[in-house]
């Protein structure tokens, strides 16, 4: 054994445990340190609060507080306990460790990660050196600095993680059980995922009470340069626009005149062929300045405008990135660039586009958005000196290369001198008539591009940034000009805007709300959980994020206010920072203080909370859509109908349930159930038509149910028929070679028989109710197809090129359904996906989560048992 000595000066000889989060870290980080040096990963956390009653030691489970995993009553002690699938990771590095004479925590260095840290200590109990290794980057140099200066694991970010853990923790167990019983089970809520929802159910609510208004212009085509340029002005009054008109359709300002259809088409004949002359023309000098290097958010943001990426899946390629050394830490809110990389942006910006490019002093970013905190780097290339896209291109797959190009013209662009050019604004006018006209037109001309030689940043409206970006000629006042055309347009104003991923991050993080390691989960989380679903981009809210958001507003209205949220955030930075006391403020959280209610007061004096009143949206002429335990539907006195889960809330107008209630019922009524005394339906949901049993009310069973055969139709389907697809997955017996039980089931990929882990498919689902054990043996004993090399089938749709690869995506009817692919890349349709009407953006995304997730895993070789 060395001894401490030796170990604490490092001589040669001394064996070094390093242990990260990822094996792909570790392998990174193991190819830039010696022989001496033993890298292992722990795989993320390695334990945390209990998930499950079976997780709590048996002597604690009659303990109050046990469901929670925090002692409330004992200074929120929390529980923690080893990860069942951890035991064995931890096992492996307490044998390592023995072996070790320093140990290395060389995780994250951010709450996590410090969190991570903190807990090995605390499990595999170290006797020996412990140094806390961090870094921002994986490179040699980096790691290098790394082992020269390490510290102490910092007990305030443990805290600060700890405290965020256990407030979720009490937040979501306390407040969740609130709506299995009031809206559905399975729902959960959470500090800032329910938040989240209720930004994009508020954005649905002003579209639902949005009054569209129309108005009419004339657009107009000039010569000399064939310019285009608007009405603007009629008789001396200013002619009202889309932005002129409020929610309710009402117009704003009174100094306007809104045109209708036979006015502005009045106008056409009456200037058609006239000459027209420069009234105005204002120039002014343009300067636009690059956008600062990326934080989390805003990398999010842009790589879902400019690759449609989603949160999660931006977030996985970035840390296959920074774990192979490419970028630097994906999870940060800070914008500041380090000397190094100042230098290394301001030499490759002068090598690549000229020193005219680069400004005389380094650009220095500070952030403008609330509870900001530069504890990190911006997400940057790694290295005192950036490779180009184009050096690593043979290095990285598509989607990395996509992301990498993206981080490295941000980067390298946020060093760069500003745009600079002209902007002019022009005012046209004639008279005929006695009537007076004026149009107008503005454009851009740049005539230094700076920075936008290598960058330019995307917003959600390129259309305005294209209007605004053309170039008009020059031209002086009283210089005369000709009409070629003059064309009435007719307009209606349109509702906000529905929230994107990219937007929603935007605007959670405007006001203080999360954290740069928080966004990407929270928008998974409200996807899975069925809050929203997506249409292209756009956020859809569900019935269902409606009735649970009133029920948060009416009863818990301060858990989801957005100040008391962001205030929650500044509380948990200043305990981070050691300014504020963890324990007393989850006291005064949890039981309340001064004139706070506490939560545990909110969930015990609920008083009657009117579930029916929580689920129901009155819609007018006495209908009301209703969140029942089957899904949304339309009530009016005893007529009923389902409400298709596909159509967003904005679209159930009035007449729209009408037409819903008119129609043949969604739910058919079969009969009864001849061996469970149940009623039997046929319904209509977003995946298809199926049958089910109806229960009691109240009742906490799941309904079963089957998906109808291709063949069938809800119209159609009998009794008998349900009943006979009920009774799927069918038991056909046992094979008498072996007595294992043989079974034929429907799947994802179509109907097979099964024994054990061996599967068949089969030719069609009717197969399913006829199939005989001695048929279905005979089907196991063949050998598995292959797929062969048939004729190639015609694409079903072509979408165009992917963001990401460049390549042109195909939908393609596949062997288990239809799927997108790029040539390289298939990514299967999901639930919902409906191949003749999928989007562009829609397929790319299907595609870069695809290629986010890494290649499928190699199914390992069965290993063959030599017989006795």
């Amino acid at each position: 054994m060395v001894s401490r000595v030796a170990a604490k000066t490092g001589i040669h000889g001394t064996r070094r445990l390093v242990i990260v989060e990822s094996p792909a870290k570790a392998k990174t980080i193991a190819g830039y340190l010696g022989a001496e040096y033993v890298v292992e990963s722990s795989i993320g956390h390695i334990r945390d609060l209990p998930n499950r009653a079976s997780e709590i030691p048996e002597k604690l489970k009659k303990e109050p507080w046990a469901r929670l995993g925090v002692d409330v009553d004992h200074d929120f002690e929390p529980l923690y306990v080893v990860d069942a699938d951890k035991k064995q990771r931890v096992a492996d590095l307490k044998r390592k460790l023995k072996d070790a004479d320093e140990l290395y925590l060389a995780t994250d260095e951010d709450r996590e990660g410090e969190a991570i840290a903190w807990h090995l200590l605390e499990v595999l109990k170290p006797t020996i050196p412990v140094r806390r290794m961090v870094f921002h980057e994986i490179t040699k140099d980096a790691i290098t600095r790394a082992l020269g200066e390490t510290r102490e694991v910092d007990k305030r970010l443990v805290d600060a993680q700890e405290t965020r853990r256990i407030l979720d923790r009490l937040y979501g167990y306390e407040v969740s059980p609130v709506l299995w019983k009031k809206v559905m089970q399975g729902l959960s809520a959470g500090r800032v995922q329910s938040v989240a929802v209720r930004l994009v159910v508020e954005r649905e609510r002003e579209r639902r009470a949005f009054i569209s208004a129309s108005y009419w212009d004339v657009k107009g085509r000039f010569d000399p340069g064939g310019f285009e340029a608007r009405l603007v002005g009629l008789d001396g009054k200013r002619v009202a626009q889309g932005r002129d008109f409020a929610q309710d359709g009402t117009l704003k300002p009174k100094d306007t005149v809104v045109l209708d259809e036979t006015v502005a088409r009045g106008l056409v004949e009456r200037f058609a062929g006239a000459t027209f002359a420069i009234r105005s023309a204002e120039e002014k000098p343009y300067t636009r300045r690059p956008a600062a290097p990326f934080m989390t958010s805003t990398l999010q943001q842009e790589a879902s405008r400019k690759l449609r990426f989603s949160a999660q899946t931006t977030m996985r390629v970035a840390q296959r990135l920074y774990e192979n050394g490419y970028i630097t830490y994906m999870r940060t809110d800070s914008t500041t660039l380090s000397e190094s990389a100042l230098k290394a942006a301001r030499s490759q910006a002068a090598d690549l586009y000229g020193a005219e490019y680069v400004p005389t002093a380094p650009r220095r970013y500070e952030r403008k958005v609330k509870n900001a905190q530069e504890a990190h780097e911006a997400i940057r290339p790694a290295g005192d000196s950036f490779r180009t896209p184009k050096q690593v291109a043979r290095e990285l797959r598509s989607d990395e290369l996509a992301l990498y190009e993206l981080v490295w013209k941000r980067t390298v662009a946020s060093q760069m001198a500003d745009a600079r050019g002209l902007t002019l604004s022009l005012r046209l006018g004639a008279s005929a008539e006695g009537t007076d006209v004026e149009f107008g037109a503005s454009g851009t001309a740049i005539t230094f591009r700076g920075f936008l030689a290598a960058y330019e940043e995307s917003t959600d409206d390129e259309a305005a940034v294209r209007e605004e970006e053309r170039q008009l000629p020059h031209l002086a006042v009283g210089d005369t000009l000709r009409a070629l055309e003059l064309e009435p347009e007719g307009h209606a104003t349109t509702p906000p805007a529905r929230f994107t991923e990219a937007s929603l991050v935007q605007a959670l993080e405007e006001r203080g709300i999360g954290r740069p390691s928080t966004y990407a989960s929270i928008m998974g989380t409200i996807l899975d959980r069925g809050y929203v679903f997506k249409r292209g981009a756009a956020l859809v809210p569900s019935f269902l994020a409606f009735a649970v958001i009133s029920l948060l507003e009416q009863h818990f209205g301060q858990l989801v206010d957005y100040q008391f949220t962001a205030r929650m955030e500044d509380d948990l930075d200043r305990i981070a920072a050691g300014d504020e006391a963890r324990i007393d403020w989850l006291r005064a959280f949890y039981f309340g203080a001064a004139d706070d209610v506490g939560l545990k007061a909110l969930v015990s004096d609920l008083g009657e909370i009117d579930a029916r009143a929580v689920n129901t949206l009155p819609l007018g002429d006495g209908i009301a859509l209703r969140v029942g335990r089957y899904g949304p539907y339309v009530e009016r006195g005893e007529e009923r109908a389902s409400v298709p889960e596909d159509l967003a809330p904005d679209e159930l107008t009035v007449a729209k349930a009408e037409e819903l209630l008119a129609a043949p019922s969604g739910d058919r009524s079969l009969g009864v159930h001849p061996d469970w005394n149940r009623a039997i339906v046929a319904k209509s949901g977003r995946y298809g038509p199926y049958v089910t049993e109806v229960l009691e009310e109240g009742s906490k069973e799941k309904p079963r149910t089957s998906s109808l055969f291709k063949t069938m139709s809800p119209e159609s389907v009998t009794l008998e028929d349900a009943v006979r697809l009920l009774s799927l997955p069918r038991v056909l017996g046992l094979d008498p070679a072996d007595g294992e039980e043989v079974t034929a089931q429907n799947g994802k990929y179509g109907p097979y028989v099964k024994k054990g882990s061996e599967s068949r498919s089969l030719e069609s689902e009717e197969q399913l109710l006829t199939i005989s054990l001695e048929n279905a043996l005979a089907v196991l004993a063949q050998p598995k197809e292959r797929r062969g090399r048939g004729a190639a089938k015609p694409p079903l749709k072509e979408l165009g090129p992917d963001p990401a690869s460049g390549k042109p995506m195909l939908v393609k009817e596949g062997r288990f359904g239809p799927y997108v692919t790029d040539g390289e890349t298939n990514a299967s349709l999901r639930r919902g996906d409906d191949a003749a009407s999928i989007t562009v953006e829609r397929g790319a995304e299907l595609l870069a989560d695809r290629r986010s997730r890494g290649p499928a895993p190699k199914k390992k070789p069965r290993t063959r048992r030599s017989a006795a």
